[in-house]
């Protein structure tokens, strides 16, 4: 009679721990979610660093707009010898130089 009544509420209490309280969606939901959430974070990531590229960029280029070293710098470049590349000849010589393409591993 014992073994019955203890059979009984094993069986009882089986069924009672199967209905306990299970997550509404199964384990794909969750791999999915999370493999969506990897996306999404890495997206806003991507965009985050482009905001704040063109942010920094922005400040560089409108630093000082009448700073006009540059044009200075570039003056004495071609002063000391520096070939200027807007000059057709130069182009010219510069694309027939041996020793300029065998540095480019072009010949």
């Amino acid at each position: 009679m014992f073994k019955k009544l203890a059979q009984r509420l094993k069986v009882t209490q089986e069924k009672n721990n199967t209905k306990r309280a299970t997550l509404p969606f199964g384990k794909e939901f969750l791999t999915e979610k999370n493999s969506y959430l990897k996306e999404i974070s890495k997206k806003a990531l991507e965009l985050y660093e482009k905001e704040s590229d063109i942010k920094h960029f922005s400040e560089l280029v409108l630093s000082n707009p009448e700073n006009t070293s540059h044009n200075e710098m570039v003056e004495d470049l071609f002063q000391n010898g520096v070939a200027d590349p807007f000059i057709d000849d130069k182009l010219a010589n510069l694309a027939n130089n041996q020793k300029f393409l065998k540095d480019l591993g072009l010949l």
